[in-house]
């Protein structure tokens, strides 16, 4: 756990009585910073004076093996960053890959994978949050909430088969069409959680002890956070009222209403309160978004992917029986299809804030570079200015309201 590794002096003016400050390293064996963030914090008595990050932890260099592997079989390695919501990693790398490829996909595939990023930004918002309960002394509405997270978790292994890392959709649309159980999962998810979520506000929002552990702790500015270039909830916490969704539609976002909740102070409390409004939010997409793909009648229902044989497995039992399809089943597998030439950035509205791709190829059958914007790695930069003078115990509680996740810290 926490560790006190050193005592030190401060120097004051002849006269004055010495101040003895110490050292403690918090983490990375602390269950609360996942086993991978190292702080180093500097305390006068329970009062912290300076913090220290390290990162690297972790270090699983994904941008390096990307640069090794076909467009297709880098979807698994996006997986692994933000794993609270890792469909929304998939689908923000088929879009880039779509950008790139001049990929054109039909409405109900864009309407599905909103329903899925939707669908992943609750998960990810109510597991924030309810940590956010833990590390102020409240473990009920963890309890109660995870039982939610795993009806999403259900509804994702009827679509694709797994549940944590989804390995979700494909260049083009998804694997294979959303099954009858899976909507019936889906709408049993939306006439359920509504209750739950009101809930879950009733027992935090309004609280004495919760309002007390998060109500100024942490604070940040718009002007610090934007320098610092926070964006999702911890930057709308602070004011900022960007969204990518908004600003930046994609997936036919445009499509849809609904509203951007923002905060003031941008301090623990207001991280608390915006992911709790983005998931009223989120459950008023997948209902209209779920009444769009109701819409669809005959042949157009069963669309679930756009006409792209060459980055798109064709059926198996095509496969089996056509030459034109083993063809293109090989060529994808064998990673022998040259991609065009491009640069190109395309972010997306992941679950703790804008999830980027800047990716480059020059016309190889691998990306030449790619990187991945991941929202963590820059929060983490400012833990030091949001801890400083704080109290020893608001340490961990700033540190569960950033949504910091190992996975995409260092990738």
């Amino acid at each position: 756990m926490s560790d006190v590794i050193q005592h030190s002096n401060i120097r004051l003016p002849e006269g004055s009585i010495e101040k003895q400050t110490t050292t403690l390293n918090l983490g990375p064996t602390h269950p609360a910073t996942h086993g991978v963030f190292q702080n180093i914090l500097e305390l006068d008595g329970e009062r912290i004076i300076s913090a220290e990050q390290t990162v690297g932890y972790i270090h699983r260099a994904f941008e390096k093996l990307a640069e090794r592997r076909p467009l297709y079989q880098i979807t698994t390695l996006t997986d692994r960053l933000n794993y609270c919501s890792s469909p929304i990693n998939n689908m923000g790398w088929h879009l880039t890959c779509e950008k790139l490829l001049g990929v054109k996909t039909p409405k109900r595939v864009d309407y599905l994978r909103v329903i899925v990023m939707e669908l992943a930004r609750i998960s990810d918002h109510l597991i924030c949050n309810s940590i956010v309960g833990v590390d102020s002394g409240a473990y009920t509405g963890f309890l109660y909430v995870m039982q939610y997270r795993e009806l999403i978790y259900e509804i994702y292994e009827e679509i694709c088969g797994s549940r944590l890392t989804t390995n979700m959709g494909r260049i083009g649309g998804f694997e294979r069409n959303f099954t009858p159980l899976a909507f019936e999962k889906l709408e049993k998810f939306l006439k359920e959680y509504p209750a739950v979520l009101k809930e879950f506000e009733n027992l935090f929002t309004r609280n004495r002890i919760f309002m007390e552990r998060t109500i100024g702790a942490g604070p940040i500015g718009a002007e610090r956070a934007l320098n610092y270039g926070f964006t999702g909830p911890n930057l709308r916490a602070a004011g900022v009222d960007y969204d990518v969704r908004v600003h930046s539609p994609y997936s036919s976002y445009e499509d849809f209403d609904f509203e951007v909740p923002v905060g003031s102070t941008g301090d623990c409390y207001d991280r608390y309160l915006v992911r709790n409004q983005e998931m009223w939010q989120s459950l008023r997409i997948i209902e209209q978004a779920y009444q769009k793909v109701q819409s669809f009648k005959g042949a157009e229902a069963e669309v679930f992917h756009a006409d792209v044989p060459e980055y798109y497995l064709p059926e198996k039992k095509d496969v089996y029986t056509k030459m034109e399809a083993l063809i293109w089943h090989f060529k994808i597998i064998m990673g022998e299809i040259d991609i065009p030439k491009g640069e190109l950035y395309f972010p997306v509205e992941g679950g703790n804030g804008e999830l980027g791709f800047y990716l480059i190829s020059d016309g190889g059958r691998t990306p030449y570079r790619l990187h991945f914007r991941r929202p963590c790695f820059i929060y983490y930069q400012a833990y030091e200015e949001l801890t400083k003078g704080a109290m020893l115990s608001d340490a961990i509680i700033v540190m569960s309201s950033l949504n910091l996740i190992a996975g995409e810290l260092d990738a």
